[in-house]
């Protein structure tokens, strides 16, 4: 095991009756900014229970915010933020509402430029306006963690960033208002965390048996619930422990001390800033693919995820690691999801495009051993045609 240094400092709330707690987390006086996006929160009633419970607040609206969130979309709230004097940011919805409010609390206070800089150039966030979420969407983890990723329109760009200073202060996580998702957001939200896991986990072994076994409990915990959650997500305990298996999956707990990869997102993301494809989708896609150009590297951990988590005990460590990818993939795709760039019209082309802004990047060794070269993600996407 690698040293390491864990700190979370989010307050979680879980369940169906913890949402009247809000208006005892936000300090006494404060000027909100509630933030939210297409509507989803309107029809499931969440909007009207926020409102009730930020009665003694005065508070701003800003709605409409993307999946992928736009990084412009986020400016304007920073403008209107700033005008109003708002002094604590509450996103209500899923990952992206909450990467936008984090990024929006980072630029509220930025004094060096462009606060895209905080994204294209690793700017340290040097200060933040605090902020609280409420999670309505099981899938990034967003809701116990420093991360955020933003999409830039005019450039084509998506991009994340992290910061202790944009911990929310404080998340609930209401599963009872994911029983209305769609079945595409469910499934999503699933191959979101799955794959979360697999970037921590599925790398090269470091002798850290529990982190791997929470790894794996995690990725059990998914696949036993996919089913029925997929099924009928108003099923409250199977969104119970998809909800809580996604937050799991990224608030830092199983990357400490082990060795986290990464290039799968990567990749991912620029496939959704090139086609708009879902952020989970392109991760399907790009997953599998990874995976196979870098067999002989990951064979040891794939061969381990096969057994542990497939019941994979028969064959070559060749043959074993292979299936494995292969009961992942159909995983996946019992879903709905695809794994391959034919599903959604993507050819050739873009992967020349993908490779070169990685070279023109000099992101030459993604990865965590810089296994991931440019000739090894043309290698992964080509896989996937």
């Amino acid at each position: 095991m690698t040293d390491f240094e864990f700190y979370n400092p989010v307050k979680v709330f879980f369940g169906k009756d913890q949402l009247p707690k809000i208006s005892t987390q936000i300090p006494a006086g404060s000027k909100v900014m509630f933030l939210y996006g297409g509507g989803s929160i309107i029809k499931n009633g969440v909007y009207d229970r926020v409102k009730a419970a930020l009665e003694r607040f005065e508070v701003t609206e800003f709605g409409g915010i993307e999946p992928n969130p736009l990084y412009e979309t986020a400016m304007k709230a920073v403008e209107i933020a700033k005008e109003k004097n708002i002094d604590f940011l509450l996103a209500v919805g899923g990952g992206s509402v909450i990467d936008a409010t984090k990024f929006i609390a980072a630029a509220i206070p930025y004094r060096f430029g462009d606060p895209w800089n905080i994204l294209a150039k690793g700017m340290p966030v040097a200060a933040a306006v605090p902020l609280g979420v409420v999670l309505t969407l099981p899938a990034t983890g967003s809701e116990m963690n420093k991360n955020a990723v933003i999409s830039r329109k005019s450039t084509d760009e998506k991009l994340s960033f992290g910061s202790p200073m944009v911990f929310p202060k404080f998340s609930f996580l209401l599963p009872d208002a994911a029983g209305t998702l769609p079945k595409r957001q469910v499934a999503n939200g699933i191959v979101d965390a799955f794959v979360h896991v697999t970037e921590q986990y599925l790398t090269y072994p470091v002798n850290a048996p529990i982190q791997d076994r929470f790894a794996e409990a995690i990725l059990i915990t998914l696949i036993e619930q996919a089913p029925a959650v997929y099924e009928n997500p108003a099923d409250y305990k199977a969104m119970s422990n998809l909800m809580w298996s996604a937050t799991m999956a990224l608030n830092g707990l199983i990357q400490c001390g082990v060795p986290g990869d990464w290039s799968v997102h990567s990749i991912g993301h620029e496939l959704t800033a090139l086609h708009g494809i879902d952020h989970a989708r392109t991760l399907a896609i790009v997953l599998p693919g990874l995976w196979k150009a870098l067999l002989e590297e990951k064979k040891t951990k794939l061969v381990q995820y096969g057994e542990r988590v497939w019941n994979i005990t028969e064959g070559t460590d060749d043959e074993r690691a292979l299936k494995a990818i292969d009961e992942t993939v159909a995983f996946f795709e019992s879903l709905g999801v695809p794994t391959r760039l034919s599903a959604y019209n993507v050819k050739a082309d873009t992967i020349d495009k993908i490779v070169s802004r990685f070279e023109d990047r000099k992101w030459l060794e993604l990865g965590d051993r810089g296994l991931t070269t440019p000739e090894a993600t043309r290698k992964a996407l080509t896989l996937q045609l």
